[in-house]
């Protein structure tokens, strides 16, 4: 019987822990904020039993993995790159990488930055557009203002001491309040508030979430914090800047993206083209999937419907 099993890979200058199960050609799973490699607990075993060698790291700064201590260790170069070793460490030479949240981002750099070793790339929730011509924080200021919750990230210290205050907590809020079943996410700081302000307290969990599951993701940040992941926003700046070399380059490799029509991420730039399969960006998408009803947690909400789509675009390569 397949089972998921766990090691440590030293990657470049971290050690990853890694969750995998099945062999044959690799595919890896980049989790998004706040989770683990957990999050693809039902991908890896019907990926290894569709015939598949299926890796979920923890990223860097979350769960087993290696929490460099500089914000700055936290770019979307040192992201890609985690993805690239990663690839080597496992004896491969090429990868399917997919990811979800902010793991879509660094699928979709990791593809744009290397094709020679990302045969194709699947993302969930986030979607690719061209690089912007200005730096993304102060359009968001302008935009949404200081209490949008990607500029309340930015203040040293504030959401790293809400989150970590009860981290089952915060977990339960934020996969709930975020999913198809807590639509919709106001994601606003209210006056005097927080992050946890924004989402709802469920009566009851969804049945995709149990309280098994939250124990999981808040073991891991009880011992970790959040200071780590939020560091991966604090470098939006830092990242556009250095992607200036991709300004107008599109992602080449085969692509397939999958959302939920209650994700509020589908709404980024780049979403809507991708959709209806018009993206400039992305002339190689073979298929886009909106899952109705589906929040921003695609593959834990719609794990059949997520399997089925993967499989079947795996098949075709």
């Amino acid at each position: 019987m397949t089972q998921i099993t766990h090691r440590h890979l030293h990657v470049g200058d971290i050690r990853m822990h890694v969750a995998e199960a099945g062999s044959g050609p690799l595919v890896i799973l980049l989790h998004g904020f706040p989770e683990s490699w957990y999050s693809w607990r039902h991908q890896l075993l019907a990926l290894a039993e569709a015939g598949y060698h299926a890796v979920a790291p923890d990223q860097r700064g979350y769960g087993g993995t290696d929490r460099p201590p500089a914000v700055e260790d936290y770019t979307i170069l040192h992201t890609v790159g985690d993805v690239i070793g990663l690839i080597g460490a496992l004896g491969e030479e090429q990868a399917v990488v997919a990811g979800h949240d902010w793991g879509s981002g660094v699928a979709w750099h990791s593809a744009l930055m290397r094709p020679d070793r990302v045969r194709a790339v699947i993302a969930l929730g986030g979607p690719y557009t061209w690089r912007p011509d200005t730096a993304p924080l102060a359009g968001i200021r302008a935009q949404a203002g200081d209490d949008f919750y990607i500029s309340y990230f930015q203040r040293p210290g504030v959401a790293d001491r809400e989150l970590a205050r009860d981290p089952r907590a915060t977990i339960r809020r934020a996969l709930y309040g975020a999913s198809g079943d807590g639509y919709p996410w106001n994601p606003v700081i209210p006056p005097g508030g927080g992050l946890l302000d924004t989402w709802s307290e469920p009566e009851k969990l969804p049945g995709w979430l149990t309280e098994d599951d939250l124990d999981v993701y808040a073991a891991d940040f009880e011992r970790t914090g959040f200071t780590a992941a939020l560091n991966w926003f604090r470098n939006l700046d830092r990242n556009w800047t250095l992607t200036s070399p991709w300004r107008h380059a599109a992602v080449t490799p085969p692509a397939l993206y999958i959302t939920g029509d209650r994700d509020s991420a589908a709404a980024l730039p780049g979403g809507a083209e991708l959709i209806s399969g018009a993206s400039a960006a992305v002339p190689n998408l073979r298929r886009a999937v909106v899952l109705p009803g589906c929040g921003h947690w695609t593959q834990q909400e719609r794990p059949a419907e997520v399997n089925e789509a993967f499989v079947r675009f795996l098949n075709s390569l």
